[in-house]
């Protein structure tokens, strides 16, 4: 049995290719930025915030993957070069031989302080300065819906 292909209607085209080029566009302008007022790639200031927000500024680095929605064997690349740049620090999990924790260091919370204020602003220049109140809450709820969707949540 044949399955039926659900093409898109040329408003749900129109629809799907300015979400995909806006959000590939916010992404690569806030990359670039972070790469040259901070000296790092968006995907390492995402792993800095979560262990920064993360109790004891440390977490298993598979709950550090899921958080940060990176690959396990991308997420322990990144860890590497944060570990290299004295930002992270890897010990082996106390309970658990197989596992590991990853620890934000003093040296990388001063850094993400440093390139917080400048990612914040480039955050509000490139996205919530292009919407109105109405639309940022709206941008909100579809976000959220699709988080639960995409998450079974």
């Amino acid at each position: 049995m044949a399955v039926m292909t659900r093409w898109l209607d040329p408003d749900e085209q129109q629809t799907w290719r300015a979400f995909l080029t806006a959000s590939q566009g916010l992404m690569d302008v806030l990359d670039r930025e972070l790469q040259r007022d901070a000296g790092m790639p968006h995907a390492y200031y995402e792993i800095l915030v979560r262990l920064s927000e993360a109790p004891g500024r440390h977490l298993r680095m598979s709950e550090l993957a899921d958080a940060a929605g990176s690959s396990r064997s991308r997420l322990s690349h990144a860890v590497a070069r944060l570990e290299s740049a004295g930002w992270v620090r890897r010990e082996e999990h106390p309970t658990d031989r197989r596992g590991q924790v990853a620890h934000l260091t003093d040296e990388g919370f001063a850094t993400l302080a440093d390139a917080a204020p400048g990612h914040v602003e480039g955050v509000r220049r490139h996205l919530f300065d292009a919407l109105t109140p109405a639309q940022v809450d709206q941008l909100r709820r579809i976000s959220e819906t699709l988080v639960d969707h995409l998450t079974g949540s």
